[in-house]
C-alpha cells in the first residue's frame, strides 16, 4: 500500500511568550483536522507540539505537494490563529506570511516534510520536531545515522544499508540541490552540509533501490519574509528497521548534544536538547534549543502512537552536558560565539545600526598620520 507521510508545523502563537502553545489553540486546530479526516481527504492524523510550534502529522494517499493536504494545514493554522489573536497570543500567526493560500503551503511560511513510500509489512517511523533552531540542525544526526558506521551498524552488516545512502542538499540561498553518495562522496558532503548557514539536508535515499529513508523541512523564514519572524523550528521523517538505520541508531546521535543556530531571537548558538513531550517548553533564555522525538507504527496508513522516545533516563545524560554548555555560551553574553555572526544577523536590527553609523566611520590610519603631522617636533619654537 503506497502512502504519504506529511508533517506540516508553524507557529501561530506562543503561551506564555515564546514558551509553549495554548491548549485553546491546539484543540481549535486538531478539531479542523478531524474534520477532514472523517470527510476521508486524510487516512489518519496526529498533533505534535514543541515550543510554541505545532505540527500536524498526517497519512494520506494524495502525493506529496496535495493541494489537498497542505490546504488541510493552511486552513486548521487559520483557525489556530483566530484563537491565538482572541487570546492575545504572542506573535499570534507568525508563520503566516501570506493572507491567503495559494495551492501549497511552501514559500509561505510553514514547515513541511513528506515522504511517499510503500507500506512495508511493518513501517516504524520516528518524526522528530525541533523548536528555536533552524533545519540546519538535522545536518549532524542525519549524517550520523545514514553515512557513519561508528553510529550506526547496519552500515556494515545490513545487505540492504551497505551499499550506503544518498543525501539530496540544498542551497537555502538559491534553492538549488545536489544529490551526493555515500560512502564514496563523503568528504563532499561534509563540506557541505558543515556549513550549517548555507546548506540543508532535505532528503536521504537509500542506493540499494532508491527507496526514501529521510525527509526535512527546509524552509527559511527570514528569507521568505525578508526579516526576522522567528526561527524556523524545522521537522523530521526517518524511517526505520528493515533495510534502515534501527531506532536505536536514529535515536543515538542526540544522546551527545551538538550547537545548533537558533534560541533566543533566533540569534544566538545553543545546545540541542532531546526532552519528553513534557519537557518541551523552552524558557531559559526562550530554550536551550528543543527537540522531540515521536515514534509511529503505519498500518493500513494508521499511526499507532506516537511513542515518547526521549523519554527515558538514558538522554538524561544528554540533557545534562546541553544543560552545562548553555551555561558556557551564556556567559559570553551578546559576544559571538554565542550571538551569530554578522551574515546571519542580516534580518535583525544589525544592518539597522550600521546604517544608522555609516556616515561616522572614519579611516583610523589616515587620521593618526594626520594627527602625526600636526605635532610639533622637540625643539621647535612657536
Amino acid at each position: 500500500m503506497k502512502i504519504t507521510l506529511s508533517v506540516i508545523k508553524a507557529d501561530i502563537g506562543g503561551y506564555v511568550g515564546h514558551s509553549s502553545t495554548h491548549p485553546e489553540v491546539v484543540e481549535t486546530v486538531r478539531e479542523f483536522v478531524k474534520k477532514e479526516c472523517e470527510k476521508g481527504n486524510l487516512i489518519d492524523f496526529d498533533i505534535l507540539t514543541c515550543g510554541d510550534d505545532i505540527a500536524i502529522v498526517m497519512t494520506h494517499n494524495h502525493g506529496v505537494d496535495s493541494e489537498v493536504v497542505h490546504g488541510i494545514a493552511w486552513n486548521a493554522f487559520e483557525k489556530g490563529t483566530e484563537v491565538a489573536k482572541k487570546l492575545k497570543l504572542y506573535g499570534a500567526g507568525q508563520d503566516l506570511l501570506s493572507d491567503a493560500f495559494s495551492g501549497n503551503v511552501k514559500g509561505l511560511g510553514p514547515g513541511v516534510a513528506e515522504a511517499e513510500f510503500e507500506e512495508r509489512p511493518s513501517e516504524p517511523v520516528v518524526v522528530f520536531f525541533a523548536d528555536k533552531t533552524s533545519p540546519s540542525a538535522w545536518n549532524l544526526p542525519l549524517y550520523e545515522m545514514f553515512a557513519d558506521p561508528m553510529n550506526t551498524a547496519g552500515l556494515v552488516i545490513d545487505p540492504k544499508m551497505h551499499e550506503g545512502f544518498t543525501f539530496e542538499v540544498l542551497d537555502v540561498y538559491t534553492g538549488k540541490a545536489v544529490k551526493l553518495n555515500t560512502p564514496a562522496e563523503t568528504y563532499d558532503l561534509l563540506a557541505l552540509i558543515g556549513t550549517v548557514g548555507k546548506y540543508v539536508v532535505k532528503n536521504v535515499y537509500r542506493n540499494f533501490d532508491g527507496e526514501i529513508a529521510a525527509a526535512a523541512s527546509t524552509q527559511r523564514l527570514s528569507l521568505m519574509a525578508g526579516k526576522y519572524v522567528g526561527k524556523d523550528d524545522p521537522v523530521l521523517i526517518v524511517r526505520a528497521q528493515s533495510g534502515f538505520p534501527a531506532i536505536g541508531e536514529i535515536l543515538e546521535p542526540f544522546s551527545k548534544p551538538w550547537i545548533v543556530e537558533g534560541w533566543m531571537r533566533g540569534s544566538h548558538n545553543g545546545p540541542l536538547m532531546p526532552v519528553s513531550f513534557e519537557d518541551a517548553r523552552p524558557s531559559r533564555f526562550d530554550g536551550p534549543p528543543r527537540v522531540i522525538a515521536a515514534g509511529y507504527q503505519i498500518a493500513e496508513g494508521k499511526l499507532i502512537g506516537p511513542a515518547d522516545l526521549f523519554r527515558d533516563p538514558a538522554f538524561d545524560k544528554a540533557r545534562r552536558v546541553a544543560n552545562d554548555m548553555a551555561d558556557i555560551l551564556r556567559r559570553q553574553g551578546i559576544f559571538e560565539p554565542h550571538r551569530l555572526p554578522a551574515d546571519e544577523m542580516e534580518y535583525t536590527t544589525l544592518p539597522k545600526v550600521l546604517k544608522k553609523l555609516e556616515g561616522r566611520f572614519y579611516d583610523a590610519e589616515a587620521q593618526r598620520v594626520e594627527e602625526e603631522e600636526k605635532v610639533p617636533e622637540k625643539g621647535d619654537v612657536d
